[in-house]
C-alpha cells in the first residue's frame, strides 16, 4: 500500500507500507493491503505503520481523516510528529500539542473580548444622545 500522511504546509510520509494501525472514534483498526475502501474520522492519538522493509514507525496525530481506496491510504491531519520510538515521541506530542492547545486557547480569549466590545459599541451607538441620535 502506498501511505501519504498530509499536513496543511506539506507531505510528511510517503512510502510504500504492509500494515497501518491508527484510532478512531470508536476504537483502534488495522489496515493490511487487501483490506476493503476504508474511510474513518481519526482522534488525537498514536499512529503506526510497517514500512516495506518491516520497520515499524510511530507518528502522534492530531485529529485528522484517513481514507483507504484501492492500494492507497490517505491521511489528513492537521499536525503530525513523527519519532523513533514510543518514549520521545510522548515527549513531544506533549510539549507541541499542549502548547498549540494553549495558544488557540488564548487566541479564542482574545477573539471573545474583540466581539464582546464590538457588540457593547455597537448597543452604545442605540442609545439616545449618541453621535447617530443628531
Amino acid at each position: 500500500m502506498k501511505l501519504k500522511v498530509l499536513l496543511p504546509t506539506h507531505i510528511l510520509v510517503d512510502e510504500e507500507v504492509v500494515k497501518v494501525i491508527a484510532e478512531a472514534e470508536n476504537g483502534s483498526f488495522c489496515l493490511l493491503p487487501r483490506h476493503i475502501d476504508f474511510a474513518a474520522a481519526l482522534v488525537p492519538g498514536l499512529f503506526s505503520f510497517v514500512t516495506a522493509q518491516d520497520v515499524e514507525q510511530f507518528l502522534a496525530v492530531d485529529e485528522g481523516v484517513l481514507i483507504k481506496c484501492g492500494s492507497e491510504v490517505l491521511v489528513s491531519t492537521r499536525n503530525a510528529v513523527i519519532g523513533p520510538d514510543l518514549g520521545m515521541l510522548k515527549q513531544t506530542i506533549q510539549k507541541q500539542f499542549v502548547e498549540l492547545e494553549d495558544r488557540e486557547k488564548m487566541s479564542r480569549s482574545a477573539l471573545a473580548k474583540l466581539e464582546a466590545n464590538f457588540v457593547r459599541r455597537f448597543m452604545d451607538l442605540e442609545k439616545p444622545g449618541s453621535m447617530t441620535g443628531l
